[in-house]
């Protein structure tokens, strides 16, 4: 009963605030920003088992059905036992586009005194995560807890991305003999598909699609034209966002347009090299951008083909414009509301959803200019 009353005190109060929304004017679109949920903790990860439910992690562990309609949550059992502390926890989740009863999720799986950056797969059946089966525990394992990655995406033909990032350390990224520093490419039920750029190739693990990544927290696949997308955090400043090739090296920790958090060089303070991919475009200062969409829905006409990235320490919601492979133009927005954006993703409904490190799952409405408010 206390725990309905609760819920209910919640809803009124997220209700309200709802009704007193800001309106927003970006370059190309107003807007106004709906809180539809708040956790207590981070919510690290979502994607929509529907039109009307959002399946989401926290990362202190758990995974949780929110339903747009009656805004109840439902606890989802059957989750790994998860590493946690710092960075480590229960990372991003996604539903596979063919399947979907299939929940793939990214975590910090506890081995020993160490862990190790995780993937893998069950069945959502009456709110339960069963038969999961891990395919990747990304190696060398580590007792640290930054800098590991972990966004989850999918190709038009159903194969799955996972980006795993360096843990603070500096050789990895450069071997092909380890996972650290890498984007990884696995078919739908955790086979290496034969395609992947080093498969059957000496000395390189053939999971491997990209190598020379520093802290890639975001991936997107542009779904009409299947180009892949990633963001990725460099040290102080070196942001970058980079076009995906597979077989390509991103150059960290060789190049960089960052230096280390004492004012340092990284290595020799190199920012171009033979051999290594420069970003499309990159950060300084830093904004360690996060969770990375492209908006393909209908709502907001004129973001459509737009990439969105959360951004952390840039406390805002990054819209940039593409023509072709280059960004043309770039907008912050919701930075008055000083929030650490994690992740965002389209809604199957055309909205554009956020969800932020203070807990809350939110989303972006269009206001037409009928509904502005008159000016005095």
């Amino acid at each position: 009963m206390i725990k309905l009353f609760l819920a209910t005190v919640a809803f009124c109060r997220l209700s309200a605030q709802a009704e007193e929304a800001k309106v927003y004017s970006s370059e190309s679109q107003n807007f106004k920003y709906e809180l539809l949920n708040k956790q207590t903790d981070v919510v690290w990860g979502f994607d929509f088992l529907t039109e009307d439910k959002i399946i989401f992690t926290t990362r202190n562990g758990l995974i949780k059905i929110f339903d747009l309609k009656t805004k109840e949550i439902a606890e989802v059992s059957g989750a790994p036992a998860v590493h946690t502390g710092g960075q480590s926890g229960l990372w991003d989740i996604r539903v596979y586009p063919k399947q979907k009863s299939r929940i793939y999720l990214t975590y910090s799986e506890p081995i020993g005194k160490n862990s190790a950056a995780a993937m893998g797969y069950g069945t959502l059946e009456n709110n339960k995560l069963i038969d999961f089966k891990k395919i990747i525990s990304a190696l060398p394992l580590d007792d640290g807890h930054i800098n590991f990655g972990s966004r989850i995406e999918f190709d038009n033909r159903g194969s799955v991305f996972v980006t795993v990032g360096d843990r603070d350390q500096r050789k990895p990224p450069q071997d092909l003999k380890n996972h650290l520093g890498k984007v990884l490419r696995f078919a739908a039920d955790g086979g290496i598909p034969a395609d992947n750029p080093f498969y059957n190739k000496k000395n390189a693990l053939p999971e491997i699609w990209s190598y020379g990544h520093r802290d890639p927290q975001g991936i997107v696949m542009n779904p009409e034209t299947g180009d892949l997308w990633l963001s990725e955090m460099g040290p102080k400043g070196g942001d970058e966002l980079n076009h995906m090739k597979p077989g390509n090296n991103y150059g960290w920790p060789v190049i960089s347009y960052g230096v280390e958090y004492s004012g340092a060089k990284v290595g020799q303070g190199n920012k171009t090299k033979a051999g290594m991919q420069q970003p499309v475009t990159y950060w300084v200062p830093s904004i360690s951008p996060s969770g990375t969409t492209i908006y393909n829905g209908d709502q907001f006409a004129k973001w459509k083909g737009n990439i969105f990235m959360g951004t952390l320490s840039g406390m805002h919601l990054r819209r940039l414009v593409l023509d072709g492979h280059k960004v043309i133009k770039q907008e912050e927005l919701l930075k008055d509301l000083e929030l650490r954006f994690r992740n965002v993703r389209t809604g199957p409904d055309g909205f554009l959803y956020f969800s932020t490190d203070d807990g809350q799952i939110a989303r972006l409405v269009p206001v037409t200019v009928s509904h502005l408010p008159e000016k005095k």
